[in-house]
C-alpha cells in the first residue's frame, strides 16, 4: 500500500462521500477527513482550489479531485 498523507473533505448527507469513504475503509486506507458541516472554514480553502462540490481528496503524489472516482482511489489502495 502507498504510505500517502491523504485528507477527504465531506459533508453530511451526500452519497459520494459516504461511498468515498467506504471504498478507503474497506481498503485499509488511512485518511483524515474533514466535513464542512463541522468545519466549514474548509469551503473556502476548497472554493480557493477550484472545488465546487464534495467529496475532495487529497493526497501526496496524485492530483486532487472531487466525486467518488474509484479507479483514482484504487491507486491509494495498491
Amino acid at each position: 500500500m502507498i504510505m500517502a498523507n491523504i485528507t477527504l473533505y465531506t459533508k453530511n448527507g451526500c452519497p459520494q462521500c459516504r461511498m468515498t469513504k467506504h471504498f478507503l475503509e474497506t481498503h485499509d486506507v488511512t485518511f483524515v477527513e474533514h466535513n464542512i458541516n463541522d468545519d466549514p472554514q474548509y469551503i473556502d480553502y476548497l472554493r480557493e482550489n477550484g472545488f465546487q462540490a464534495v467529496p475532495v481528496l487529497e493526497a501526496d503524489g496524485i492530483d486532487s479531485f472531487s466525486g467518488f472516482r474509484p479507479a483514482e482511489l484504487q491507486k491509494l489502495a495498491i
